[in-house]
């Protein structure tokens, strides 16, 4: 199939390999030979013998169609016989590896005052100048088209303009507009096709004779040009010094650049479009700037904006990719680097303004899957309590849920009684969150890809489905709840079974203990500071309440005796009103965990968990037992510091590491206990979870869903340390008041100032 490209005035026709030139048909509207640096018009009268004898006029308003046999080949013999009798003969140069220039013929003649040249500035510029001066041994002073003078090794020349001497160097600018001004890269296709019929290299010198009919300077220097900026028909084959030596490709090559050529051309129009869009967004108003979903709308789009993501969180899937995601920072003048992706990003509205990155850098799930939703409105609808008829009514007991005051998944709850003969009896609701999800269940496996809740200052993202986790699974205030309870009974002050325990080798402070499904009806929701408000009245009323302060008491003074290091602290909780706004509302709060509301709630977890390890224990169960190995740890060698957060940091520095065993319960050296498991939050924790499922199977009768090997466990913490210099405080424990004067934490960053 033939193709057809526009050559200056002149129509080519070329099929997919090279044709003999007797196959070429024409229509001039003019072609004839340019002398640039005169700028004079041509009225050319050429006799081709293959016409048998017609006169052909090529003027500027000439026009006439021929086909022939060798048009083009007489053509070019005319010209260039034309262009020999109108040129002025130039010297071709070259430079030695010493400076020294060279012409082609015997002899050499050193580079001079005034010769025109283009060297290389950077990697990125090449410069039209003129010599002035030798510089050294090598280097040359030269002045380049921008005025400014300056040195120059051998090595940087490109090309030295032949036929020059003692050029005007205030003339540079002139020159290169003339040159710019007379390029037409199209006549380079008329060279490509004669010299690949010949299998001929070519020069600038030697090109320029071709397509203008002289090799006079400005010719010389426009078909350098045409050479050093192709990318498609012609490559270097060795270079002389600063003369490069060309042949022509092949024309499956040159096909194949064309393709290439052309989707680049694509590329660059969808990039160009891309950055219009870029540009617009980011001058809009906040109010008015594009949601985020309207760039993921044209797949085009999408991957460019994925990339800069990528860019902003150092994630790339590809080089290609990073390499996207750089042009475009380039061309918006920006610098590649991360923090310019998150501020372009953030600038365009893609990113809030306080967006946080980790949760993209651990591709932490912000949101729910339709899908998700809708197997979480059908388990709501349809699902039966496989464990109905296998619950206990605890509706009569008085419940006490206590949590945070913005809590919004409530996992677990209280209730308390003493017995007629002394001792307590505490029950651990736990809401029961496997009445809904059943292990390899969609549900299940999508919360065990999130592992956790996520807590932060500025949201909640939860393990499950909002509307199953609150509505479904959750505890609620004066509603019918399922739940798992774990019954205890505690020994009066726990010195008797302390004896009994030691006869029996067996180190527990629990008399007896149950684990059942169970129905509740929850009394309070109380927060932590109601709580401590309740419990420091004593009303007559709430007497459970005490009772189960009473119990915390006990636990806590049997678990030191068994070792337990005391590690309550002072916590700081924030929380960030309206984060999408500039200037958000933050809120902090200090929670001491010596609180008697925090130490009652700490202290039935903690029981709970013992208790189901020692469940787990005599009925052979798999589970995530956690255990910290005991340390050596004399806690009265600390005493000399101040009690609180100062003691239980230095405390914890020598603590040896966590471990978890899922075939039987390892000493929790830290918590004073035989063995501990993690049961009392389902809802946010997919151990807990896992936990819950083994537990529930072996109530039913049932062998656990998981073996020991099929268990897994997943545990995070996240610190912050922060040092400053100050004028007063000497010692470990001196209070010293200090503000926050910076804070990045995209780079985790952050300035304290003494507050003086």
């Amino acid at each position: 199939m033939m193709t057809v490209r526009a050559v200056n005035t002149c129509y080519l026709l070329r099929s997919g390999s090279p044709p003999p030139l007797s196959s070429f048909c024409c229509r001039f509207n003019h072609f004839s030979s340019l002398d640039l640096s005169r700028g004079y018009g041509l009225q050319l009268r050429l006799r081709f013998p293959a016409l048998r004898g017609e006169l052909v006029n090529f003027g500027h308003g000439g026009v006439r169609s021929c086909c022939f046999h060798s048009l083009l080949e007489s053509a070019m013999a005319e010209l260039a016989s034309y262009g020999r009798r109108r040129r002025v003969p130039a010297v071709a140069v070259k430079l030695t590896s010493s400076g020294e220039l060279l012409d082609d013929k015997p002899g050499s003649q050193t580079l001079v005052e005034g010769l025109l040249l283009e060297f290389k500035k950077d990697s990125d510029r090449l410069l039209l100048a003129v010599a002035q001066k030798p510089d050294g041994k090598k280097n040359w002073m030269v002045y380049d088209q921008n005025g400014v003078t300056s040195s120059i090794r051998p090595q940087q020349i490109t090309y030295i303009v032949p036929g020059v001497e003692k050029f005007d160097q205030t003339e540079i600018s002139s020159f290169i507009q003339k040159a710019e001004d007379n390029l037409d890269p199209s006549l380079l296709e008329f060279a490509w096709v004669e010299l690949l019929e010949n299998n001929k290299s070519v020069t600038a010198e030697e090109l320029a004779e071709m397509i203008f009919g002289s090799a006079e300077p400005l010719e010389c220097y426009c078909a350098h040009l045409l050479l050093t900026r192709d990318n498609l028909y012609f490559t270097v084959r060795e270079n002389k010094g600063s003369r490069f030596v060309y042949v022509p490709r092949t024309t499956e090559q040159v096909d194949e650049f064309m393709r290439k050529n052309l989707a680049k051309e694509a590329a660059d129009r969808e990039l160009n479009e891309f950055l219009q869009l870029l540009k617009s967004a980011k001058a809009m108003p906040s109010h008015a700037k594009p949601p985020k979903s309207s760039w993921m709308i044209e797949e085009k789009f999408q991957s460019k904006i994925q990339s800069i993501e990528a860019y902003a969180i150092d994630e790339f899937t590809s080089e290609d990719q990073k390499k996207t995601a750089g042009e475009i920072l380039k061309a918006m003048g920006m610098t590649k680097t991360s923090s310019s992706a998150v501020n372009l990003l953030i600038a365009i509205g893609y990113f809030p303004v306080h967006v946080n990155l980790d949760l993209l850098k651990l591709n932490i799930r912000t949101d729910h899957s339709e899908e998700m939703n809708l197997a979480a409105e059908n388990m709501l609808s349809e699902c039966p309590d496989p464990d109905h008829f296998e619950r206990q009514d605890l509706t009569h007991l008085k419940v006490y849920a206590i949590d945070v005051d913005e809590a919004d998944e409530l996992d677990d709850a209280l209730s308390a009684t003493k017995l007629q003969d002394g001792r307590i009896r505490v029950w651990i609701h736990v809401a029961d969150a496997t009445r809904y999800v059943q292990p390899g269940s969609f549900l299940d496996r999508e919360a065990m890809r999130r592992a956790t809740s996520v807590f932060l200052p500025t949201a909640t993202y939860p393990m499950f489905p909002e509307k199953l986790a609150m509505q479904g699974m959750s505890l609620k205030q004066g509603e019918i709840c399922n739940a798992v309870t774990v019954s205890v009974v505690l020994t009066p002050d726990g010195w008797l079974f302390l004896l009994l325990t030691i006869l029996l080798c067996w180190c527990t402070s629990i008399a007896e203990y149950s684990v059942d499904n169970s129905i509740i009806k929850p009394t309070y929701m109380l927060t932590y500071e109601s709580a401590s408000e309740l419990l420091n009245l004593n009303l007559e009323e709430e007497v459970e309440l005490r009772i189960l302060s009473e119990a915390a008491a006990l636990r806590l003074r049997w678990r030191r005796q068994q070792g337990a290091v005391d590690t309550q602290n002072i916590e700081t909780r924030i929380k960030v009103v309206n984060p999408d706004d500039p200037e958000p509302s933050i809120n902090l709060y200090v929670e001491n965990q010596a609180d008697h509301a925090m130490r009652l709630v700490t202290e039935m977890m903690v029981l709970c968990g013992e208790v189901i390890a020692t469940f787990g224990s005599q009925n052979n169960i798999p589970l995530p037992y956690r255990g910290q190995p005991q340390s050596n740890i004399d806690v009265s060698a600390f005493a000399h510091l101040p009690e609180g957060p100062v003691r239980t940091a230095a405390i914890i520095k020598i603590l040896r590491a966590a471990e978890i065993d899922f075939r039987k319960p390892i000493r929790h050296g830290i918590l004073g206990l035989p063995g501990y498991v993690q049961f009392t939050s389902p809802i946010r924790r997919y151990l807990d979870l896992l936990a819950h499922y083994q537990v529930k199977a072996f109530l039913r009768g049932d062998s656990p869903p998981f073996s020991a090997g099929q268990l897994e466990g997943a545990a995070a913490s996240v610190g912050f340390q922060a040092s400053a210099w100050v004028s007063t405080g000497s010692g470990i424990g001196d209070e010293v008041r200090v503000k926050v004067e910076e804070a990045r934490p995209r780079e985790d960053y952050i300035s304290l100032k003494e507050a003086l």
